[in-house]
């Protein structure tokens, strides 16, 4: 299909009544597009903003159809072609039917049918993360009063942020989540959780994972390396939103700071055990939580139990709220285990209780023995195979779960293990987060995985750990192999043989099945490698490679292989120090550490010639020629791609040959040689396109296009035709810093070719889509629209 040109649009306006050609007017942004051409990129400009428009605006959708039947043809009715970027042009005749938005660039005739598609949304929908509001909640009208009053007392001038603290136990998180829930309309752009495990046994959560779930909520994907340079995206990205963010479980200030958004409109709730007084100095208000007074901790059991029970036995009820000490956890515990039973009497739950045995001895401070207590009775009261499975799900380095990897904990088969969570989900001992998410809580873990101590054998214990993470391992490497068949697979050890591992539908569930366990990944990483599991600690590392590569959580990246090399070392294998050190020096690429990864891919090119592996050598000095590249050092660059396009030619490794080619060829350009660049490029591309690899042949063809604007060719129409196509492609892969830099390079061949206005346009468009990502690209492009020849 041809493209209509602005100057045919423009005489559309000229074509219609007055009603008609105010909408079109107002609909189109003329003052910031070039005077009326006929040139192609003015053309891709206006349509992709149109189209993008029409997705959610239905009146741009009747301007695009007013203009198929008032736009005049781009070409004579003799014309075999208009002037598109393909050089065609076609009609619509008959009884055309078209669903969605479309531009025709050449005739109409007879009757045309528009028919609107189910659309997909522009934006990705307002994250509302909240965790429920609980069931059962009573007593705490006074505590509610108390928020809303801190809240109201804080103008919108700054940002807002309330710590609630309590002992553990008191409801501090119910509360909350009860409170922003009520606020849900207040906060239109979006409410955040998240738990950061301030007293769980594996740490505090990092301010680092933190960041990255919120910017991902808010479609950024890309994450610079540093805390600090995330934290500072993290306040770009919220600068003008009216947000509410509940920080549960914090343990210190330090872990706060860095996630409390900038917007003057953004509030944030803080629950603790501890009561935090670091954050005063950032302005912080107080509540400090309670436990339920006597009449509605009864209030509790009796919404728990029904009130008729509880009357019949109100000495009891009275008796055993104050035996849960007025916490909630524990009134929820006790409650649901006599729900359980409606025969039994209060009484026998008292008793129960008041017997002596205390566990939990480190956290019997203040109101937490009841927890206790109500804990260890409804272990107790579990069948031999239930209090098994309870105890084993307290072992594994994960703080969220699902099904699946119960069922590896437990030795159970899935079935199995959805029937042992549906009954320690029945008396609390289990949350149930939503689908196929579950988790302990803190103090419930730490019960669960002392009990574990003091009755299980450390064989048995490590066996637990060792079956979720061999469950773990080869669940990524599943995804591996989808996601990236021609990243060559190396060796798996398992102690066991892995149960119940999915099977992905697609590379989008691969893909987001490696988003989402991102952090139980490393964890689980991590514990291999304390445990001396060395084989599955740099396993792990070397099959979430399609989760580094493609989403580039550079932190995470690089200590997966710091952790990695030196378990690969201390397990003897060779195959993976190597793959250790060459994808992890991708990673310190991609955090702009370029000396750092020559000193591993030299160390990986010195232990290639020695073992005589010369694929890792070509590997190796690929490697090395992009850290050069990056750094600007070309005349390094160079010589080191050609060796390993050497190399890689000599055993038949295809697609590797295509990459240093690719690589060739960028330099060819950045040296001022471009009709060697488009030759290297052009066969770079073809043999991509073959293999089938279209993100990289994508690559290719993106520089193929600023090859054709150097100054010894100067075909700008191949160039543009050549970036739009790249443009396309990229935004078919989902790769947003990509499109960010084919626009660039739109913007490039604009100034190259003189043109400043729509050089500043295209720059504009550019720096839309890095600021989320790329926060060097986007400093590199604000650089740029603030040079005068661009101005």
């Amino acid at each position: 299909m041809g493209l209509v040109t602005v100057p045919a649009l423009t005489a559309a306006l000229d074509g219609a009544d007055e009603s008609r050609r105010r909408v079109l007017a107002e609909l189109v942004p003329w003052e910031r597009l070039p005077e009326p051409t006929d040139d192609p990129a003015a053309t891709i400009a206006l349509a992709i903003r149109l189209v993008a428009m029409a997705d959610t605006r239905p009146e741009v959708a009747e301007a695009l159809r007013l203009w198929l039947t008032l736009a005049p043809s781009s070409a004579g009715p003799d014309s075999s072609s208009a002037p598109g970027l393909d050089g065609n042009a076609n009609s619509i005749a008959g009884d055309a039917r078209i669903d969605g938005a479309a531009i025709q660039a050449g005739e109409i005739h007879g009757g045309v049918h528009f028919h609107e598609q189910e659309r997909r949304p522009a934006k990705a929908p307002v994250p509302r993360q909240l965790i429920p509001a609980p069931a059962h909640f009573t007593g705490r009208t006074s505590d509610i009063e108390a928020l809303d009053a801190l809240r109201s007392a804080q103008p919108d001038v700054a940002p807002l942020t309330i710590v609630v603290t309590g002992a553990a136990g008191v409801g501090k998180t119910a509360l909350t989540s009860r409170w922003l829930h009520g606020l849900t309309a207040e906060y239109p752009d979006g409410q955040l959780y998240a738990d950061l495990r301030g007293h769980s046994q594996d740490g505090p959560l990092r301010p680092g994972a933190v960041l990255g779930q919120f910017l991902r909520a808010f479609g950024v994907d890309q994450l610079p390396a540093a805390l600090a340079e995330q934290a500072a995206l993290w306040r770009t990205v919220t600068a003008e939103l009216r947000i509410a963010v509940h920080l549960d479980n914090a343990l210190t200030a330090a872990q706060i700071r860095p996630l409390l958004p900038a917007a003057a409109t953004a509030l944030t709730v803080v629950t603790s055990r501890n009561r935090l007084p670091g954050l005063s100095v950032d302005g912080a208000a107080f509540h400090q939580l309670d436990v339920l007074g006597p009449a509605a901790a009864v209030e509790l059991l009796s919404r728990r139990l029904g009130g008729p029970r509880v009357a019949r036995e109100s000495a009891a009820a009275h008796q055993l709220a104050r035996l849960c000490g007025g916490l909630p956890l524990a009134l929820c515990v006790a409650g649901a285990r006599m729900a359980a039973r409606p025969g039994q009497p209060l009484t026998a739950m008292t008793r129960a209780m008041s017997r002596d045995g205390g566990r939990l001895a480190t956290l019997d401070v203040g109101g937490e023995r009841a927890v206790e207590k109500a804990l260890d009775d409804s272990y107790e009261a579990l069948s031999d195979e239930t209090a098994g499975g309870y105890r084993q799900l307290g072992l594994p380095p994960v703080g969220e779960f699902c099904v699946a990897v119960a069922a590896a904990a437990c030795d159970l088969s899935v079935d199995e293990a959805e029937r042992l969570l549906d009954e320690l989900i029945e008396i609390n001992l289990v949350e149930e987060l939503g689908p196929d998410r579950y988790r302990l809580h803190d103090l419930v873990r730490l019960h669960a995985s002392q009990l574990a101590a003091a009755r299980d054998s450390t064989d048995a214990r490590d066996s637990v750990v060792r079956r979720v993470a061999d469950w773990y391992l080869a669940t990524a490497t599943e995804a591996e192999a989808l996601l990236s068949p021609s990243h060559r697979l190396l060796r798996r050890d398992y102690a066991g043989t892995p149960t119940g591992v999915p099977l992905f539908d697609d590379n989008k569930a691969a893909l987001a099945w490696l988003d989402t366990e991102r952090l139980h990944l490393m964890a689980v990483l991590r514990t291999s490698a304390e445990r001396g599991w060395y084989a599955t600690a740099w396993q792990l590392a070397d099959a979430a490679q399609p989760l580094f590569l493609r989403l580039r959580p550079t932190d995470l990246w690089i200590e997966a292989h710091r952790v990695g090399v030196a378990a690969a070392e201390r397990a003897g294998h060779p195959e993976g120090v190597s793959r250790m050190l060459t994808t992890g020096g991708g990673g310190l690429n991609n955090a702009g550490r370029y000396d750092e990864a020559i000193d591993w891919f030299t160390r990986a090119l010195d232990d290639s010639r020695r073992d005589g592996d010369r694929r890792v050598e070509a590997q190796a000095l690929h490697g090395l020629g992009q850290s050069h590249r990056l750094a600007g050092r070309l005349e390094h660059a160079a010589p080191l791609f050609a060796g390993a396009l050497a190399i890689r030619e000599g055993i038949g490794n295809g697609r590797g040959v295509a990459l240093s080619r690719l690589c060739l060829g960028d330099i060819a350009l950045a040296s001022g040689e471009p009709d060697k660049a488009v030759a290297l490029l052009t066969l770079a591309r073809d043999e991509l396109l073959a293999i089938p690899d279209p993100y990289d042949a994508a690559r290719a063809l993106a520089f193929l296009g600023r090859a054709h604007a150097a100054p010894e060719i100067r075909d700008f129409g191949t160039a543009e035709r050549l970036l739009a196509l790249a443009l396309s492609e990229f935004a078919a892969a989902g790769s947003v810093h990509w499109q960010g830099r084919v626009l660039e390079m739109l913007g490039e061949t604009a100034e190259d070719r003189g043109d400043a206005e729509r050089a500043r346009y295209w720059y504009e468009q550019s720096l839309a889509l890095y600021s989320p990502v790329s926060p060097a690209d986007s400093r590199r492009l604000r650089e740029r629209l603030r040079a005068p020849d661009t101005g």
